[in-house]
């Protein structure tokens, strides 16, 4: 391969939060690094993460947090081990960030604006002396002799690296640049590109009652979500907060089980039920008990008058008509049988899951870069030396809550650390 007059010891494709990291990471560990990202400026996708707020990271140690990456969370023991959370928060304050804890660990800035925490990333990578280039599209990792020599850019040029960070994102969200062009170098590389699909995204339903917008926008707060398979087989349980939209379920309870939706239709295990638990606290016997209790006191009282006290107006109709019961009937002249077939329901309102939005639509990418492929250490790959994958592209997903984000900053500390290390070690 002929010589290339500009050579970097580390070049990171992508101004993501895991380029970003790898590009501090590797500039720290005394490597001349180059930053390059398509786009016309740096952090793009963290910039709206979070609804505008960023989600930097969950406040949970590592055993929890891997427990919240149904995709490939074991590879990330090691990573999270050295730069989990409470690294991350501490980095953050480091750099004059205050963070604050909400529900379930999640940490956001203090400010409540992404832009508190992208300005942070790239003022620091500023000021280490990295060397940025935006508007600049990486055409092909270049490759010689089993090893990473360097990157032609889409404008022709070519530029020489020891060691070469893939930090390229996804497929979803690909107006913030993440379109997937990282998959293709890792293939010409040699590595398997596993199956993508959605996750983290909102799940449909061509059920009439869905479809015909009866239940629109309404929300539904700590409720438990089941996912079956065509052979009854519970896929998932999530506990938590939904809404219906006009064409299926989503929020956050939704967006957890849509995975295992996704997955199940793929692998042919349709159809696919999503079961809510409008009344998770209680079981079917307390919830018929109670039921029959309010009855009594009140026999006369219209049995939709009674359920209006406990779900909302919109549901109510829908739960009679499955339950095969007339609103107007009075409380009292139910039968135990109808009031149990009327629990039955609340405790399993079903949903028929055709599937999810794109992949594109998702908030995160499941699927590529195979793991097994990949030093969980190091971020290196194990068929050509020199090159390293952080964040998204790897085979590796969680759920949101500030996971997905944590996997970014630690993989990408992991790749920019080795990266630097093996490239200096070059020259010595």
């Amino acid at each position: 391969m002929k010589r290339l007059a500009e050579t970097w010891d580390v070049i990171v494709i992508g101004g993501g939060p895991a380029g970003l990291m790898a590009a501090i990471a590797a500039r720290e560990g005394g490597a001349r690094t180059l930053l390059v990202d398509k786009g016309d400026r740096l952090g793009r996708k963290l910039g709206i993460s979070g609804g505008g707020r960023c989600n930097v990271t969950n406040n949970k140690d590592t055993a929890e947090l891997i427990r919240y990456f149904p995709g490939n969370g074991r590879f990330l023991h090691s990573a999270l081990s050295r730069f989990g959370s409470r690294e991350i928060i501490a980095f953050f304050e480091s750099l004059g960030i205050r963070l604050k804890e909400e529900d379930e660990g999640r940490m956001f800035p203090a400010t409540d604006k992404a832009k508190t925490v992208v300005d942070a990333l790239v003022n620091r990578v500023r000021s280490l002396g990295v060397a940025i280039r935006v508007n600049e599209p990486v055409e092909r990792v270049l490759f010689a002799d089993g090893r990473v020599a360097g990157v032609r850019l889409r404008s022709g040029g070519e530029i020489a690296a020891r060691c070469v960070i893939v930090a390229t994102g996804g497929k979803s969200v690909p107006h913030t640049g993440s379109t997937g062009d990282g998959y293709a170098w890792a293939r010409e590389a040699g590595h398997t590109i596993t199956r993508l699909y959605p996750t983290e995204v909102p799940i449909t339903s061509d059920d009439p009652w869905i479809v015909n917008r009866q239940v629109q926008g309404l929300s539904l707060r700590g409720v438990r979500l089941t996912v079956e398979d065509g052979r009854g087989k519970k896929l998932v349980e999530h506990h938590g907060d939904m809404i219906f939209t006009h064409f299926g379920l989503s929020g956050p309870a939704a967006l957890r089980c849509s995975q295992f939706v996704v997955r199940a239709l793929m692998d042919d295990r349709g159809p696919v039920t999503v079961r809510i638990d409008l009344a998770p606290e209680r079981s079917l016997d307390e919830l018929a008990a109670a039921w029959l209790a309010e009855s009594h006191a009140e026999p006369r009282k219209a049995v939709k008058t009674l359920l209006r006290r406990h779900l909302p107006d919109r549901l109510v109709p829908i739960l009679l008509d499955r339950a095969g019961l007339d609103g107007e009937a009075q409380a009292g002249n139910v039968s135990r049988g109808g009031r149990l077939t009327l629990a039955e329901h609340c405790k399993r309102l079903n949903v028929s899951a055709t599937g999810t939005l794109s992949l594109e639509e998702a908030f995160i990418t499941g699927g590529g870069v195979s793991v097994k492929e990949v030093n969980p250490r190091t971020m290196e790959s194990k068929l050509m030396r020199g090159l390293y994958f952080c964040g998204e592209i790897l085979d590796v997903h969680g759920y949101t809550g500030g996971y997905n984000i944590t996997a970014a900053f630690s993989t990408g500390r992991a790749a920019g650390e080795a990266a630097a290390k093996a490239a200096l070690e070059e020259l010595t």
